[in-house]
């Protein structure tokens, strides 16, 4: 694929980067190169082969789904300015 001046001089813009002439004639056959490389990955058989997400093959760990209070309540509530029966005590606001 052929990238010209102008298309270097909208990607610039998107990307917010100032670009000059002199820059803009080398990024010209950069990003050309670029874009024939990516057209030759298209190009390869990926018949059959599995999605991944990590070149490692690896499985996450599981854990039973329990809900527990954390076992630290005294913990918890330790720095509350009030507290009762290891409840944080709050003013009301509904009258």
């Amino acid at each position: 694929m052929a990238i010209d001046k102008a298309t270097v001089h909208g990607i610039a813009r998107l990307a917010r980067i100032k670009v000059d002439e002199a820059e803009a004639e080398s990024l010209v056959g950069e990003l050309s190169n670029i874009l024939d490389w990516v057209e030759q990955l298209g190009e390869v058989d990926t018949e059959g082969v599995q999605p991944m997400t990590s070149v490692v093959e690896m499985r996450l760990p599981l854990r039973a789904d329990a809900v527990t209070d954390g076992g630290k309540p005294d913990d918890v509530v330790q720095n509350a300015p009030d507290k009762a029966h290891g409840f944080f005590v709050v003013p009301k606001v509904v009258e």
